[in-house]
């Protein structure tokens, strides 16, 4: 009977304290994995006989209550990690990192400028840029759908300087082919600025992008925008008499087409950049060990030179860029077809290379710029002189790259890039030579102006991989040391 008298005692004191944990635990609101574990520990502490759940756990290390509470404030950790702070909060919060999606998005974005820079190109090589009169952003989306719309939109036409002077033959036929032209070139542009500013806007609402990354779409969304005003105030600049000689070929203002291809090329080189830039993030958070080696070998001091030297080649290629863009609007392409003599020798007359008939002041301070401007002779010779030291300067950093201190330091993935830049500005001369030899045929010239972008995003992307972006490191170490602690 005394035997039956102890045990049931035994099992009371440890109802009561069993009984003791899980009123704690109705009382505690359990959201944090810590508290979890506290409770582990009070409830292991408890059947092994603690004389007071205050007093200091040591439980056993092979305990199965440790060992699960461990694991699930470890998962719970990791998942929490993954969707960012606060992610169980009513209101969500910007990530700290962009996913692959917006990625694609961006890069195809960029795709889609590419094309309508080359189908720019062809829409001025066929002189179909000035058709259409008027610059309607939305009732202009449908093209005439009647006979009395063409008809409309041809008396407009008729009514503009280069139906006059070039055109005045032209008949309703060939009129709906160069409008047709200009319309699709139009549409396009509407398709690049909806499918970009409307995910744009979804992306920010729904909290799917960082912030910063937030602010660059912003950016990119008003540049979109910008390009077609400028667009037009491009066109609109070859409606009008006033804009160019009595009697010449009516043509856009040469600066004004500059700019448009300058505001294409930025749009285009940012839509690339912030797209590389998640996948490289993405990529270097997935193996973030891989990714520290990759960065400490960027950082090397033997590749500072290196890097300072393909950044001042982007800048040198974008100034070729819109050099050819003035020999574009000056159609100054069509003298002097060949090479490498300009005449009679291998630069014009200095008097036909500073003309004082552009001159527009009487003391002549601006002969030397407006010569440099708006003379297709100076025009053409300053494309040749620039397009030649880009090709050295292409052919001297890979030179450089290949020197032993440098070549030892330098990256993979750089070495290629520096390798494809060789390639690419040795095919960009090779088209721009043709271009110029077999005077300014339409294909080669759309492919030279495609060529010009493709080199363009050669040397940004060589730029890019020797850069080594700060938000990135920072969230690479963090991955890092959270492994490390998880280690202990």
């Amino acid at each position: 009977m005394a035997f039956f008298q102890l045990g049931l005692r035994r099992a009371t004191v440890q109802l009561s304290r069993s009984s003791l944990v899980c009123q704690c635990a109705r009382q505690q609101n359990l959201e944090s994995p810590s508290k979890l574990v506290e409770l582990a520990k009070l409830a292991t502490a408890t059947r092994r006989g603690y004389s007071t759940p205050t007093a200091p756990l040591t439980p056993n290390k092979d305990s199965p209550i440790a060992s699960l509470a461990k694991k699930i404030s470890s998962r719970d950790a990791l998942n929490a990690d993954k969707a960012g702070p606060q992610s169980g909060s009513p209101k969500k919060s910007f990530p700290k990192s962009n996913p692959k999606s917006v990625a694609y998005w961006l890069l195809g974005s960029a795709a889609s400028v590419f094309g309508i820079v080359v189908f720019g190109g062809l829409t001025r090589l066929t002189e179909s840029g000035l058709s259409i009169t008027e610059w309607r952003p939305v009732t202009g989306s449908l093209p005439p759908l009647s006979d009395a719309d063409w008809e409309s939109e041809f008396e407009k036409y008729r009514a503009s300087p280069e139906y006059k002077l070039i055109n005045p033959h032209m008949g309703l036929a060939e009129f709906k082919k160069i409008y047709f032209m200009e319309w699709t070139h139009r549409l396009w542009g509407r398709f690049i600025g909806l499918t970009f500013v409307l995910p744009t806007v979804y992306f920010i609402a729904r909290r799917r992008v960082t912030p910063r990354m937030a602010v660059t779409l912003v950016g990119i969304s008003a540049l979109i925008g910008f390009q077609g005003f400028i667009g037009w105030w491009m066109v609109k600049s070859g409606l009008k008499d006033d804009l160019f000689e009595a009697g010449s070929h009516p043509r856009v203002s040469q600066y004004r087409l500059a700019a448009h291809l300058a505001t294409a090329f930025v749009c285009y080189s940012w839509m690339l950049l912030a797209g590389l830039n998640i996948l490289r993030t993405n990529r270097a958070l997935k193996d973030p060990k891989a990714a520290a080696q990759h960065f400490a070998k960027l950082q090397s001091p033997a590749l500072k030179v290196l890097r300072g030297s393909v950044a001042a080649l982007t800048v040198l290629i974008f100034t070729t860029v819109l050099s050819g863009a003035l020999v574009a609007g000056l159609d100054a392409g069509l003298i002097y077809n060949e090479f490498p003599k300009m005449g009679t020798g291998y630069t014009p007359p200095k008097a036909e290379l500073f003309d004082k008939f552009y001159s527009r002041k009487e003391d002549g301070s601006d002969l030397w710029w407006r010569n440099a401007l708006e003379n297709p002779s100076l025009v053409q010779l300053d494309h040749r002189i620039l397009a030649m030291t880009t090709f050295a300067a292409v052919l001297a950093l890979f030179a450089y790259s290949r020197t032993g201190r440098v070549k030892s330091a330098m990256p993979n993935d750089v070495r290629k890039g520096v390798t494809g830049l060789v390639h690419l500005v040795t095919v960009q001369l090779t088209l721009g030579l043709c271009t110029l030899l077999y005077m300014v045929p339409i294909s080669l010239a759309a492919a030279h102006q495609a060529g010009a972008l493709a080199l363009l995003t050669g040397v940004l992307v060589a730029g890019q991989r020797l850069r080594v972006p700060k938000t990135t490191l920072a969230q690479v170490q963090k991955k890092l040391l959270q492994a490390a602690k998880q280690s202990k």
